[in-house]
């Protein structure tokens, strides 16, 4: 073999193996992108307050968007406005080839039974309702009367005025199950420290309190945060999606030193214009339930078994305190681990008339 066929055999291996790894290379982004490819087809219907609300609206779409990312699936999504057109909106959603809808809320329990019965083939999932007896509907409810025992206890520590309020936008289960825990916190708390703080906006004996009437940001919610605060309320719970908004208007205008409790998600991440107000929150895990539903779904490995978001699963629980963490008693975390833990164990009973459980 002379020199120049040598170079030339030489360098015709070198392009052959060039070539091959750059074939190698390129085989497994595409093999990648197939493995995430699906034709499971999630979908979601909320309740008023829209995708945007910042709570629980919110959490459950961004649960299924989770899901939908790492599925590599294609997702739809309705919201409704009023409740005129949840039943439209979920007849919608069957009619663009759903594998699973999941309705957000107590308000579109109805609707999801109807439409349930109507297409056994398609499975469904429904936040913050437990009424449904169906074999393709799956419960997804949370426990936060336990969560709202803490985030109770943890106000009556800390106000200044020795009064503290809850106001809700509806008077369904879903929302006064947060004012009968936190009630029943304060009322704990009472009892342990020898204590007379009170809640203002809600009566657990009576289950009578304060109510906006929907879960609208405006006017009316402003004006029932104004009535606890003109009760002397210093720590605030609102109740009822965006109506926190409201109520931090209230706060702000008042200028008294006055504070807010999230409901659903951590106010503090989840809305920094209210962060100086934020003193913790009452959350739900609302994304990664349905993040899990929605891919054992996809899994085919959908049942109807309610889920149930409790303290010892870390489906519900507190924020941090954020900003005034080095404001509130300096045992206070301390109590409230051991509360949670009393909880947990059944020592401490967290009871509520709310039949959401």
């Amino acid at each position: 073999m002379t020199s120049r066929t040598r170079q030339v055999l030489l360098s015709t291996l070198a392009l052959a193996g060039t070539v091959a790894v750059l074939a190698g290379c390129s085989a497994a982004p595409s093999d990648n992108a197939s493995a995430n490819k699906t034709s499971f087809r999630p979908c979601m219907v909320s309740d008023a307050g829209g995708f945007d609300d910042k709570s629980f609206n919110q959490l459950g779409f961004e649960g299924m968007k989770d899901a939908a990312s790492d599925l590599g699936a294609t997702y739809k999504s309705a919201e409704s406005k009023d409740a005129t057109v949840y039943d439209s909106n979920i007849e919608q959603l069957v009619g663009q080839n759903c594998n699973l809808i999941v309705t957000v809320g107590f308000n579109l329990a109805d609707a999801t039974k109807k439409q349930a019965a109507a297409n056994p083939d398609t499975n469904f999932a429904i936040i913050d309702d437990n009424s449904i007896d169906a074999k393709n509907v799956k419960p997804i409810t949370f426990d936060t009367s336990q969560a709202a025992f803490l985030a109770g206890y943890a106000a009556a520590s800390y106000s200044k005025s020795g009064v503290v309020g809850t106001f809700g936008g509806m008077q369904i289960p879903t929302v006064t199950i947060f004012m009968d825990g936190f009630a029943d916190g304060v009322k704990y708390y009472n009892e342990q420290k020898s204590k007379n703080v009170k809640v203002v906006g809600w009566d657990v004996a009576s289950q009578k309190g304060s109510f906006t009437g929907g879960f609208e940001a405006g006017t009316q919610a402003k004006a029932v945060a104004q009535t606890l605060i003109d009760q002397d309320a210093d720590v605030i719970l609102p109740v009822g999606g965006p109506i926190y908004q409201s109520a931090a208007e209230a706060i702000k205008d008042a200028d008294n030193g006055s504070v807010l409790i999230g409901a659903d998600s951590d106010l503090y991440e989840a809305d920094p214009r209210y962060k100086d107000i934020a003193f913790t929150s009452v959350e739900k895990g609302m994304r990664p339930a349905t993040k899990d539903v929605v891919e054992q779904a996809a899994a085919k490995k959908f049942s109807n078994e309610p889920y149930v978001g409790t303290l010892k699963n870390d489906g519900v629980g507190i924020a941090p305190f954020h900003d005034y963490a080095s404001k509130v008693d300096k045992g206070l975390t301390k109590e409230l681990d051991t509360i949670k833990s009393g909880i947990i164990d059944g020592s401490i009973k967290v009871e509520t008339k709310a039949t959401v459980k």
